[in-house]
C-alpha cells in the first residue's frame, strides 16, 4: 500500500469512528475524530486512560485549531505569535474550549490542548479527516512511553483498528505544555521546547509593544 493509499484508508477508519495508532514528531500517538464522542470514548478504552485525564487534539492548521478553541479577544495576539514561531513543533498550548466539544475530550474541563505536530502522518490524517484528530500517546496510561514500531504493534495494536508505522520515527520527547489566557502564560509541563525560550520570545514582543 502506498503512503497516500495508506493516509486515505486511515482517515476512512478514523471518519467512520476508529482509532489509528500513528507517529508524530514527538511520540507514537493514538488518532481518532476529536469530534466524535464515541471514537474518543474508544481512545480512553484503547489507552486505559482514567475518565478525569483530557486529550490533546492534533491540527493540520490555524482553522482547525479554532475549531476546538474559543480563543479569548486578550489572548489572541499572543496565540497567533507562538502558533507561527512554534507549528509545527512541540508546542502544546492549552486554552479555552469551543462549545459544543465532546464531554469526554475535555473530560469535562473549560480548556482543551491544542497542537500543531511537526510530521507528515498526523498533518495528512487531520487534513484529510478535515478535523482536528486526536493527539494522545499511544501507551497504556501509567506504563512507559512506547519507543518503535515492533512495541507499538505488540502492545497497542490489538486494541486499535489500524496503525501507520511509516515516516520519520517519534524523536522520543514529548511536547512543551503551556497555558495561554489574557492574564498571561503558565508551564504546565515541560518538553522538548525549552520554556525559557518562549518567555524570550515573550519578552521580545512586550519590548516592542
Amino acid at each position: 500500500m502506498d503512503y497516500q493509499t495508506e493516509i486515505d484508508h486511515a482517515a476512512a477508519v478514523v471518519s467512520a469512528g476508529g482509532v489509528v495508532a500513528i507517529p508524530t514528531d514527538t511520540l507514537f500517538g493514538l488518532a481518532a475524530d476529536a469530534l466524535n464522542s464515541d471514537a474518543v470514548e474508544r481512545v480512553y478504552v484503547a489507552k486505559g486512560r482514567p475518565a478525569d485525564m483530557p486529550l490533546p487534539v492534533l491540527v493540520s492548521g490555524w482553522e482547525q485549531a479554532t475549531q476546538v478553541a474559543a480563543i479569548p479577544a486578550g489572548a489572541l495576539v499572543v496565540v497567533q505569535k507562538l502558533a507561527e514561531a512554534y507549528w509545527p513543533g512541540s508546542l502544546t498550548m492549552v486554552l479555552p474550549a469551543a462549545p459544543g466539544l465532546p464531554a469526554r475530550l475535555t473530560a469535562g474541563r473549560d480548556t482543551i490542548a491544542v497542537r500543531m505536530p511537526n510530521h507528515p502522518v498526523p498533518l495528512a490524517l487531520a487534513e484529510a479527516l478535515g478535523r482536528p484528530i486526536t493527539g494522545t500517546s499511544a501507551n497504556r496510561s501509567g506504563e512507559p512511553d512506547i519507543a518503535d514500531a515492533d512495541e507499538l504493534r505488540t502492545i497497542i495494536g490489538p486494541r486499535v483498528d489500524g496503525i501507520i508505522a511509516r515516516g520519520p520515527a517519534p524523536e522520543g520527547t514529548a511536547s512543551t505544555i503551556i497555558s495561554v489566557s489574557p492574564e498571561g502564560t503558565a508551564l504546565l509541563r515541560e518538553g522538548a521546547l525549552p520554556y525559557r525560550e518562549i518567555l524570550d520570545l515573550l519578552g521580545m514582543m512586550e519590548a516592542r509593544s
